[in-house]
């Protein structure tokens, strides 16, 4: 986790270098180790250093390859080293950000695809007088830039980078307010702000004096099916993949740990890795847990302790338990909201934000995360509508069966499985439209696409959607993301890919960044990836048991408590009281007093009347308090953009007064003045 930024003007002004300065200031806490430019007339890179990898001590970026005169800023952990090194015929020392330059120089603008990790980067061609970079396959590192055309190309790992240069206009995007409403993630190019926007997942891009080109370089077979002989081949298959994800995600000169629930997925990376540290004569593995002794007698479901002590208990890791429920859920939310450039969309950041905490007091600068391995290894659901399709009708009712077994209504149960999920999938749509009409039902004609209310029962004010057509909007991003048409495999990609992951993503690599450490995923590994994706049905739900993948190949490796664990810990309990003890008059300032500030974008009365119910018995009040957590959450957001515009300090023409915010201070750092798109 570094930050990379830059400026290229293509109208032939000269570069001002102080621009790039202060790209670097305002990011600097994403790199403690390094700050290095290189510049040359109209074109000028930047990096901040964060050192992880051995690879990475002592290195200094931009780079430049002394035979192309190419220069490469990049932020990057290469998993297939090895096998570059022997193809490029380059030293086995070599940096992750040399190694991109040596590929680029040997497959030019095809080269993304042939590196698997995590990775952004940014070349200058010398010679060709073009930037180029890409972000890896599945969005684990993020970039965002500015262009406009014929002039300026700005970059940086973070937006507030790139309102360093003077040109970048300050309008805020409303949309970004209807998507933390409703909410709804799919966009995956706009940010809050005009004009910055996201570089897509498995993208590359190309700018130069004639436009800028993106372009897709990835996707993954979704043809492909393996086809091994038992299910011993497959848990081996899968143990392996999995196995080699975490080893080399472990690639650290220094300290190394895990976060970890109790869950499954957080808990076979902690067996895992600490296993492979151990083969290493590494470790021990860090653990750091979030309890809530206050919470447990309330709500027992949300006590995971006992989980993680298992897998504690088998060797080889140092807990750390981190007390989550001292914490208000708006706990430090103005600088949250600093280094996310975004309001909050996870309730429990607070969680993570704690625990990332803890992890820089211990030294940590590596910390993995289970994130969303449930889409990654699928419950397996989708096996249904293949089973119907092939079908294999026994196959069907057999897993309809085992997985009912688990209801209060067993028979109920098994009709949804075996019907809603299996055989209703085949039956057309015409069929349905003239049984619904034979039933007097009211129906559409086939093939009409019906558009729904969006906006239906959400805290968005109506006239606010109206003026941003937000359910045209949100009906285009949902079709684009989930296409009505599309197969299994293409729908469990759909899942892993969705804009709300990444989006997540890049939410919590800014929070971990902001404590200097770098946050890796094993499950959003491209191998462990394309394995799930070609797994036949009956692997992933396998006699009742979902995910029966991943509990299978970690036999002998998790403790059995967790890995035949059903259902996860509930921990809306902690959020729902601690909410409310904590932050009282917060909540009664914002919902009751704000009308000026929300009442553009908010139904206020739907708001104040959830609260009202949510006040009277937080513990029933389930919704109620996901929708006052976001509101609060947008105004103090607003609140805190409002203060930073009246405050900022113009030093001279055009330029703003962009500080990085020191840990644990209660002063905002000033952010450039924004005006709303309306305006």
């Amino acid at each position: 986790m570094s930050a990379i930024f830059g400026i290229s003007h293509f109208d032939g002004r000269l570069l001002d270098t102080s621009e790039l300065q202060r790209m670097g200031q305002v990011l600097a806490h994403r790199g403690p180790n390094g700050f290095n430019l290189w510049h040359e007339g109209s074109v000028g890179l930047g990096h901040r250093m964060l050192w992880t990898t051995p690879e990475s001590l002592g290195e200094h970026l931009p780079i430049r390859d002394t035979q192309s005169g190419n220069i490469i800023t990049a932020d990057s952990r290469l998993d297939n080293r090895d096998e570059l090194i022997n193809r490029l015929r380059v030293p086995k020392d070599i940096s992750d950000a040399e190694l991109i330059l040596a590929a680029y120089t040997t497959f030019g603008e095809g080269c993304p695809a042939q590196l698997l990790g995590d990775f952004v980067f940014v070349i200058w061609d010398a010679r060709k007088q073009v930037l180029f970079g890409a972000r890896d396959q599945l969005g684990v590192k993020h970039f965002y830039y500015y262009h406009d055309s014929g002039r300026s190309f700005v970059f940086a790992s973070e937006p507030k980078g790139i309102f360093c240069h003077r040109d970048v206009p300050r309008r805020f995007n409303e949309l970004a307010i209807a998507d933390h409403l409703l909410p709804f993630y799919e966009d995956r190019i706009s940010t809050p702000f005009q004009q910055i926007l996201r570089l897509p997942a498995s993208h590359s891009f190309t700018v130069d004096r004639s436009g800028l080109r993106i372009t897709p370089y990835y996707e993954p077979d979704l043809n492909r099916e393996l086809r091994f002989r038992s299910d011993r081949e497959y848990e081996d298959g899968f143990r392996a993949v999995f196995t080699e994800a975490v080893r080399s995600r472990l690639r650290s000169a220094f300290p190394v740990g895990t976060m970890l629930s109790g869950g499954l997925d957080s808990s076979s990376i902690a067996c895992v890795a600490s296993g492979e540290l151990a083969k290493a004569g590494r470790g021990p593995l860090q653990t750091f847990s979030g309890i809530f002794p206050s919470i447990t007698a309330i709500s027992p479901k949300i006590d995971e302790r006992s989980f993680a002590e298992a897998v504690v208990a088998r060797g080889g890791i140092q807990p750390n338990y981190v007390r989550v429920d001292a914490f208000s859920p708006l706990t430090e939310l103005d600088q949250i909201h600093w280094h996310l450039d975004n309001s909050l969309p996870a309730t429990n950041m607070y969680l993570d934000w704690a625990i990332f905490k803890r992890a820089k007091q211990q030294g940590v600068r590596v910390l993995f995360s289970g994130n969303d391995g449930d889409s990654v290894v699928s419950f397996g659901l989708e096996d249904f509508k293949e089973y119907a399709r092939r079908g294999r009708w026994v196959s069907l009712a057999r897993e309809a069966a085992y997985l009912s077994r688990w209801s209060k209504k067993p028979y109920k149960a098994f009709k949804n499985f075996a019907w809603n999920y299996g055989i209703k999938t085949l039956v057309p749509e015409s069929a349905k439209y003239y049984w619904h009409r034979v039933r007097r039902r009211q129906v559409i004609a086939p093939n009409v696409p019906v558009m729904p209310n969006y906006c239906a029962g959400s805290l968005i004010n109506p006239q606010f959607a109206r003026r941003v057509s937000l359910t045209e909007r949100v009906w285009q991003l949902q079709n684009n993301s989930y296409p009505p048409q599309r197969s299994t495999r293409q729908h469990h990609w759909n899942c892993i890919a969705s804009g709300m992951d990444h989006f997540l993503l890049e939410s919590f690599e800014k929070a971990g960044g902001a404590h200097s450490l770098e946050i890796r995923y094993p499950f959003f590994d491209r191998r462990v990836v394309e394995f799930c994706l070609s797994l036949p049905p009956g692997q992933k739900l396998r006699s009742g048991w979902p995910r029966s993948i991943l509990r299978r190949s970690m036999e002998g490796i998790l403790p059995p408590v967790v890995q035949w664990r059903v259902g996860k810990a509930d921990m809306s309990a902690n959020f729902k009281l601690k909410l409310l003890e904590y932050e009282r008059d917060t909540l009664d300032e914002v919902i009751l007093n704000s009308n000026a500030l929300l009442g553009e974008y908010v139904d206020l009365p739907t708001v104040q009347r959830s609260y009202e119910k949510y006040v009277s018995d937080p513990m029933l009040a389930q919704s109620e308090s996901f929708h006052i957590a976001l509101v609060t959450n947008l105004a103090l957001w607003l609140k805190n953009i409002q203060s930073e515009m009246k405050t900022n300090s113009v030093i001279s023409e055009g330029e703003i007064n962009l500080r990085p915010r020191e840990m644990g201070s209660t002063v905002a750092a000033p952010v450039p003045e924004l005006v709303t798109a309306s305006d």
